[in-house]
């Protein structure tokens, strides 16, 4: 993928991020309850360890949203909502807390990438 590519896929990329985090987030304590494919230490560390790799991909998805065209409004949001969705999946072992705002931040999230898709269209409409 270019770079050219993934700057204009990045809201997309960004609320898919989201959005399968948040149902990683769901899933998970059911599959710890009540299956025993995780079981194996080895793949509940990297099924759990998933968290991370969404925090990345998010990391690169509001680095290329906010590289062009976009307003300081929402760039500063989607900036927001990133360091607590972090902040919140790093820290939800801490506390029940955390664990909800993370889900509040992606959800924030998504909603700045879908505000920032509009926002695009109607500049490249006029």
């Amino acid at each position: 993928m270019k770079w050219g590519e993934l700057s204009s896929k990045a809201d997309y990329i960004g609320i898919s991020g989201s959005v399968l985090c948040i149902i990683h987030c769901l899933i998970t304590p059911i599959l710890l309850v009540s299956s025993s494919f995780l079981a194996n230490d080895t793949v509940r560390v990297g099924y759990l360890s998933l968290d991370y790799i969404f925090i990345g991909v998010n990391i690169v998805a509001v680095y290329f949203a906010t590289r062009h065209f976009t307003t300081p409004a929402i760039k500063a949001c989607l900036w927001f909502f990133l360091s607590v969705f972090a902040v919140g999946i790093v820290l939800e072992d801490v506390s029940e807390t955390f664990e909800y705002i993370g889900y509040a931040a992606s959800l924030g999230l998504v909603l700045t990438h879908l505000t920032n898709i509009r926002l695009h269209r109607l500049r490249h409409a006029h």
